[in-house]
C-alpha cells in the first residue's frame, strides 16, 4: 500500500513542458506596452518607466509561456527596430488609441512597416488598442478602418483588441488568442 501511494506521488515524472514562444513587442514611446506587459506578469505599473532600449519579459500562461522583447518606441530607437525582428514567433503592437493625429498616424505607418516586413509578415499580429478609459479613446471599428487592416492584412493572422489597464482578464484574453495563433502555426509547420 505505501509503495502504491508513494509511487503515485512521487514517479509520475516531471509535468510536460508548456512550449515557449518568443515575441517583439513594438509601439510608439507612450502607447502602454510596458505598463500592459507590467499588468499581464502581476507587477504594479505604478513606476513603470519608458522602455529607452529593449526589455525582456518571460509572461506565464496556462498553456504556454512568452518571452515579450519589448522594443522602445522613441523616433531615434525606432529605425533599429527590425535588427529585434530575428527569431520572433509572433508580434505585439500596441498603439495608444486616445493620441493625436499626429501620434495616431505614426502609429499606422510603423504599423504598415511591421506588416510588410519579410521577418514578421507572415506572423501572427496581436494589435492593441490601448488607453481605452480614456474619453478620446477611438473604439476598435474606428482603428480598424484608420489603420486599414482589413484590406493591408489580408491573409495574415492578427487579432485587434481595445485594452486598458483596468481590465486585466481582456488583455490577458488577448493573449490567449494570440497563443492559440502560434499553435496553429506551429501545427501547420509540422505537417509540411
Amino acid at each position: 500500500m505505501d509503495y502504491l501511494c508513494f509511487r503515485a506521488l512521487c514517479c509520475k515524472g516531471p509535468p510536460p513542458a508548456r512550449p515557449e514562444y518568443d515575441l517583439v513587442c513594438i509601439g510608439l514611446t507612450g502607447s502602454g506596452k510596458t505598463s500592459l506587459l507590467s499588468r499581464l506578469c502581476s507587477e504594479s505599473p505604478e513606476h513603470v518607466v519608458s522602455t529607452t532600449g529593449f526589455s525582456i519579459k518571460a509572461v506565464p500562461f496556462q498553456n504556454a509561456v512568452l518571452n515579450v522583447k519589448e522594443l522602445g518606441g522613441a523616433d531615434h530607437i525606432r529605425k533599429y527596430w527590425s535588427r529585434y525582428y530575428q527569431g520572433s514567433q509572433g508580434v505585439v503592437f500596441v498603439l495608444d488609441s486616445a493620441s493625436s493625429e499626429g501620434d495616431l498616424e505614426t502609429a499606422r505607418s510603423e504599423l504598415h512597416s511591421a506588416l510588410r516586413h519579410p521577418q514578421l509578415c507572415t506572423l501572427p499580429f496581436l494589435i492593441l488598442a490601448s488607453h481605452q478609459d480614456k474619453p478620446a479613446a477611438r473604439s476598435a471599428q474606428e482603428v480598424k478602418k484608420y489603420f486599414e487592416l482589413e484590406p493591408l492584412a489580408r491573409g495574415q493572422r492578427w487579432i485587434l483588441q481595445p485594452c486598458s489597464l483596468g481590465d486585466v482578464a481582456a488583455l490577458k484574453d488577448s493573449f490567449s488568442r494570440l497563443i492559440q495563433l502560434l499553435e496553429e502555426k506551429d501545427q501547420e509547420a509540422a505537417r509540411v
